[in-house]
């Protein structure tokens, strides 16, 4: 068992980012079962849900755009995503076969204009998630990210956790990316900080 004072933090494996999900990262479900052994190894755990209500500003179909395109949102530039991980759908619900047992669900990308990749901020990068006022209250200085999608998701995560001062590590064999390129680029970001990509 780990000291106290770290926690781990899983970051969306939900059913709409695994294979036949509305935005699938390829073997997104093939690190479900490392990430339930590594979490006995955590005295605490938490998990986050991207939780996004229909019709949500990074929705290509709200603008009548294709997916994957961007648009100038009043934070920047948002990449526009296929329709996922809607409130209270199966493809919001975490993949079946994963361990939600943890101490903390944190709910992101809910507010209808600003999406949310971070576990810590909202895409406008100031409104917090409360995740870090958890975290230093428990007294945890130290943190292991593992998830979906390592230049994403997980990606936005390592970094707001490193600028917060948190020690950080992210595993990306218990990672899954949705494309080489911005991978190697978040690789690149996140080690810049003082991540540590193991």
């Amino acid at each position: 068992m780990r000291p106290t004072n770290e926690a781990l933090i899983v970051i969306d494996v939900q059913n709409d980012f695994c294979p036949g999900g509305a935005l699938a990262v390829a073997g997104g479900d093939e690190i479900v079962a490392g990430i339930n052994t590594l979490m006995d190894e955590f005295s605490a755990v938490i998990l986050t849900q991207d939780w996004h209500p229909e019709g949500h500003s990074s929705f290509a179909a709200s603008h009548n755009a294709d997916p994957f395109t961007t648009y100038e949102a009043p934070y920047g530039t948002q990449v526009l995503w296929p329709d996922h991980c809607i409130q209270g759908t199966q493809g919001a619900a975490f993949h079946t076969d994963l361990r939600t047992h943890g101490d903390l669900i944190i709910r992101k990308g809910y507010n209808p204009a600003i999406d949310s990749y971070s576990a810590f901020f909202e895409n406008d990068k100031t409104t917090p998630t409360g995740l870090e006022g958890y975290l230093r209250a428990r007294g945890i200085d130290t943190v292991t990210i593992v998830g979906l999608a390592l230049d994403y998701c997980v990606n936005y995560s390592a970094q707001d956790a490193a600028k917060l001062g948190f020690k950080t590590t992210v595993i990306t064999n218990l990672c899954r990316a949705i494309d080489a390129q911005t991978e190697a680029t978040a690789r690149t970001e996140m080690t810049a900080l003082g991540v540590e990509v193991a």
